[in-house]
């Protein structure tokens, strides 16, 4: 198991992992087309924010970005391939990115998830602060939470 920072030409890969994590959930096709639109992970996004990787025998089973800003800390992306959810990566990723953000004097971070992924990020011990309005699908209310990071 190996947990290292994303390269530039990862891109790709991980804009297919959180498709593949996605559509793990049953969504229709409309969704998941919007959804490669609004969650593509760019180059840009990986040179400039924190974006770390899990590898298993050389090949990436997740990843996850955090977006720092002026006055608000968010978790953009946290996904893991199908094949890997349930076998503890998830967890491994979590510990890194507190530890990461501990690095860096980051209080807490936002956290806006689909309904399914809500029970994984509780467990971790975020709180649900509330819902707010889903970009991919109008209409449709997803949870935000909080997680507070403990010094």
């Amino acid at each position: 198991m190996l947990i290292r920072k994303a390269k530039v030409d990862e891109c790709e890969t991980l804009t297919d992992i959180a498709i593949k994590s996605e559509s793990y959930w049953g969504y229709d096709c409309d969704y998941i087309e919007k959804f490669k639109v609004m969650y593509k992970v760019t180059e840009d996004f990986i040179n400039n924010n924190s974006t770390y990787v899990i590898e298993k025998d050389g090949s990436i089973v997740g990843f996850y970005g955090v977006l720092v800003e002026k006055y608000e800390t968010s978790l953009e992306y946290f996904f893991i391939e199908p094949k890997s959810i349930g076998k503890g990566f998830g967890k491994l990723l979590w510990n890194h990115m507190v530890e990461n953000c501990k690095k860096f004097d980051i209080d807490n971070f936002l956290i806006v998830t689909s309904p399914q992924a809500k029970e994984f990020y509780i467990k971790m011990g975020a709180v649900q602060t509330g819902e707010i309005e889903s970009l991919v699908k109008k209409d449709r209310k997803i949870p935000q939470l909080i997680y507070v990071i403990q010094k």
